[in-house]
Parts: C-alpha cells; structure tokens; sequence
C-alpha cells in the first residue's frame, strides 16, 4: 500500500535518512522505533507530504504521492500527535467532525458517527458531546483525538509518539482501543514510539531506525529471534547469534 524507494533526505550537507527502502502492507499495523533523531518523525511525516524527500519516491497503492493531491492525500490520513492538538474554543463534537464536515457529511450523520465512537472510546455522548477540551483530562483528550483521526474512515492512520506524556494506565487503555479500532476498520497504521514494550505489544512489524538508516524490518518475534545486529538485540534485551 505504501512504498518507499531510496528515499534520502537531506538537511543542507546533513543527511537525516539513507536510501530507506521498504514496503507496508494495507491493514498492516507498522511501528517504527529508534533512538531520538534517526529519522522515524522525518520517514512519518513524508507519507502525508509534511516533509518531502530530497531523493528517490515514495508511492501510495502504486502511484507516487507527489501526483496527488495534496488536499486528497491529508483527507485521507488520520494524523495524531504527542501534543494533543484539540481546538481549545470547540466542543469535543465539534473537534471530532470536523474532517466530515469538510467532506460534506450530514449533520445527522456526523452525529451518528461521533456518537457512536466516543461511546466505544469509554467516552459516553450524553456526558461527553458538548464538553471542551479544557474539561478533560489529557487521556481523554488523546482518545478524542483519535476518534477526530479516525472518524471519516481513512485508510491509514499516521501516529507520532500519541501516548508518550501519558500515564502508564492511561496509555494501556489508548494502546488497546487503538488496536480495537483498527482491527475493526482494517486501518493501516504507521506508528511511531521510542518504547520498544508498547512496539511489541501494537505491531504486526517493527522498522528499526539507526542513524537515518532502517537496520531491520520483522515481526517482533521474529526480531527478537534474529536481530540483524547487536543494536536490534540490545533494544529486544537479547544477545545476536
């Protein structure tokens, strides 16, 4: 579904990701990992065209994402980040339909919907519809957040970090409603996080990033039983053969 091929970036003379190749699968749920600053944000956020590449191309279902639109591609990705980025002045209904709205939806069928996911959120509509984001705590304005993301039904669903300043039993919670609703919508995620715990518990397969460079793409038992270098076995607490 996704592609990249050679694709290099450059910041002046600084190189900050080098000839990446790989492939996601549509429905997958795929995780990058690695220390801060080996280019799991920069490889993220060139899927949605917020960073574009200075080599080689990256292709969305076979055609390269810089002949589409850009308002055609955004529309159809979810976005969620560590900054929860709710509009402060809008009602929790408000923030969460806004990309229907923008689609054309109805009001009665943005209602219906959003209804429908805060509930499945643990977020009952009666109680939680008219709320503003000031009035909820920074768990549940993560999970509007991914309902906001998720409600007009895009086919990937891009994460960075989403639950990193959260506590541990809030960010259980969130990882495990994300796992609900992508299975259920077969969503295509691309997620990143630095804790290899919450990547082994969330993806189908792991990239990991060194240096601006993917040192390995596997399942997570799979890596765990035959890192590719010492690196990818210290991060799985494990010794390379």
């Amino acid at each position: 579904m996704i592609r990249f091929e050679n694709v290099s970036k450059f910041y002046g003379r600084e190189k900050v990701l080098d000839d990446l190749t790989f492939e996601i699968a549509e429905g997958e749920f795929f995780v990058l990992i690695g220390p801060s600053g080996s280019g799991k944000t920069t490889t993220l956020k060139m899927i949605n065209r917020l960073i574009d590449p200075s080599q080689g191309a990256i292709y969305l279902k076979g055609k390269k994402i810089n002949e589409i639109s850009l308002r055609e591609l955004r529309l159809d990705m979810g976005y969620v980040l560590q900054q929860i980025a709710l509009f402060p002045n809008l009602t929790v209904r408000e923030n969460i339909e806004l990309i229907p709205e923008m689609k054309g939806w109805s009001k009665a069928q943005r209602l219906e919907k959003t209804k429908g996911l805060l509930d499945k959120a643990g977020l009952p509509a009666d109680k939680y519809l008219e709320r503003y984001p000031r009035d909820l705590s920074g768990g549940e304005q993560q999970r509007v957040g991914i309902l906001r993301a998720i409600i007009a039904n895009p086919p990937i669903l891009l994460m960075d970090e989403p639950f990193s300043a959260l506590d541990p039993i809030s960010r259980k919670q969130l990882q495990d409603l994300t796992l609900s609703l992508q299975k259920e919508l077969g969503i295509t995620v691309v997620f990143v996080t630095h804790d290899i715990e919450e990547a082994k518990k969330l993806a189908d397969r792991i990239a990991v990033f060194q240096e601006g460079q993917i040192i390995q793409v596997a399942n997570p038992k799979d890596m765990a039983k035959n890192p590719a270098n010492d690196f990818v076995a210290d991060l799985f607490g494990g010794d390379r053969k």
